[in-house]
């Protein structure tokens, strides 16, 4: 093994029928050091995860540990575990209706009988010295998500960890509390634990990482120190091209909205049940527009007024000029529009089923149910969509629970774009998803726009709003305070009217 080296896995193969996986991938992990394990979705950074952890028998290679004489081998996360391995997940796979104390010992007591008072003792001097921000007797489902990915964390690291997997720990959480994590991920480097931290935000990996690993279609790309790999360089090694300039993205689209007919959708005075102002709101033909605010500012739940998704407690909604009544998501389907919500695995796929049957899910809803399509017509609905969309899936009948976050999200996009929409409302769209499928994506929206549909697009990245919207309505404390577009379209404007001055 390389010298201060914690891991080392060495000529990694594994295969599926009829997908190399990984081939012949090299990953060195260093006490007391923050590794970025980056790619895209699909480049196999969970395959080589599951391999290091149990979940899947590597085809070939060897794995290394310091202070084991020879390779090591791991059957299960159990082997994983003994050996000073542990992972924690993007979904906490922890229990609730447990105690924080309880979560950390489940499974670890020997005795017939549970010592009480010495396992929250233990769990106490634990959380202090990490510095974690919760009580032994807490229920855990009172704790915030960043501690119950913290309890998650102490209950590895107390379990004699030397190597701890972050797997997507952020994409939960909001600014304050990934700086906590990221404070507790610091003080564990200085105790030496290697960390393996896997995400697609950049600007986290240049914050506290101190090397990054690439892969790409299942081969390694190469092992690079941060301060010697500017971003672009990164994205371009994760996409295995040159990056386009980003910001020729909507001038090659040819996109231009209609501004001057009948609005596609009009709202006046629109409130719901889930605490939004009175707001007004109208898209034209052939328009990209979008909310921005900051997390609980409201966007997403101005979209969902409009839907119908959440209960309308006042205002009127036109539909090219007419009134039309939404007062669930079935009448907005009706009338032609289409809405990807924010949360893809929550509210988006329905993890059971088939990739066709989640793509023609939303036409056999506006169809009926008594009224089921033939295999033949879902057949070629899915087809032309994962053909269309580019989705990476052995067929159509593979379950979607076991494509990437990327595919995952198109074939929703596949779902409402079957219904032809007038309106498509694309809520966080690319979030979890890498880089290249991002720019895809965003791609696709100003290619509707230019067909003459109209999108809302929904990001927390300013940039990417930047790069896709024309005209932008700001959000703070579930109200709009302001509209922007042409030259005010500018992070900075952006920034000035979220912090302060009111709608104009």
């Amino acid at each position: 093994m390389q010298e201060g080296a914690l891991l080392e896995m060495r000529g990694i193969c594994k295969y599926f029928p009829g997908v190399r996986a990984l081939q012949d991938v090299d990953f060195t992990l260093r006490a007391g050091e923050i590794h970025a394990l980056m790619g895209e979705n699909g480049a196999g950074k969970s395959t080589l995860i599951k391999c290091l952890t149990g979940v899947y028998p590597k085809d070939e290679g060897e794995i290394y540990m310091a202070g084991h004489d020879k390779a090591v081998t791991i059957r299960s996360p159990q082997d994983a575990q003994n050996i000073g391995i542990s992972t924690v997940y993007q979904e906490i796979t922890l229990c609730p209706n447990l105690t924080v104390a309880e979560n950390m010992y489940i499974g670890r007591t020997k005795d017939s009988f549970t010592n009480w008072r010495k396992m929250n003792q233990g769990a106490g001097k634990i959380l202090k010295d990490l510095g974690i921000p919760a009580a032994p007797n807490q229920q855990l489902s009172n704790c915030s998500i960043a501690v119950q990915q913290m309890v998650a964390i102490a209950r590895a690291v107390d379990m004699d960890c030397k190597v701890l997997i972050l797997d997507e720990p952020t994409s939960s959480l909001d600014e304050q509390e990934v700086q906590k994590l990221f404070g507790l991920m610091r003080d564990l480097k200085a105790k030496g634990v290697g960390i393996i931290f896997v995400t697609h935000f950049l600007e986290q990996v240049y914050e506290v990482c101190d090397r990054i690993t690439v892969l790409r279609d299942g081969q390694l790309v190469g092992e690079y120190v941060i301060e010697d790999m500017p971003r672009v360089l990164l994205v371009s090694k994760m996409l295995g091209k040159d990056l386009d300039d980003m910001a020729d993205i909507k001038s090659e689209s040819g996109a231009t909205a209609d501004m001057s007919g009948t609005p596609v959708l009009e709202a006046k005075d629109l409130s719901s049940n889930a605490g939004i102002k009175p707001f007004d709101f109208s898209i034209h033909k052939g328009e990209v527009n979008g909310f921005t605010g900051l997390l609980g500012s409201g966007r997403s739940e101005c979209v969902r007024a409009i839907f119908g998704a959440d209960r309308v407690t006042g205002g009127t909604v036109k539909m090219d000029g007419k009134d039309v009544k939404i007062h669930k998501p079935l009448d907005a389907m009706k009338s032609g529009i289409g809405y990807l919500p924010e949360d893809r695995k929550g509210d988006g796929i329905v993890g059971d089923l088939s990739v066709r049957e989640n793509i023609i899910l939303a036409l056999q809803v506006m169809k009926g149910f008594f009224r089921p399509f033939s295999r033949a017509q879902a057949e070629k609905f899915a087809d032309e969509y994962i053909k269309k969309l580019e989705i990476k899936t052995a067929s159509s009948d593979t379950p979607i629970n076991s494509l990437s976050g990327g595919n995952q999200q198109k074939c929703i996009v596949a779902r409402w774009l079957l219904t032809d929409p007038k309106y498509l409302i694309l809520d966080e769209p690319t979030r979890g998803i890498d880089i290249g499928t991002k720019i895809e994506i965003q791609k696709l929206v100003l290619q509707l726009a230019a067909e003459g549909k109209s999108v809302t697009f929904i990001s927390s990245e300013i940039d990417e709003m930047l790069r896709t919207c024309s005209r932008l309505i700001v959000m703070r404390d579930r109200k709009a305070v302001g509209e922007l577009s042409g030259e005010d379209l500018t992070q900075s404007k952006i920034m000035a009217t979220i912090a302060g001055g009111d709608k104009q």
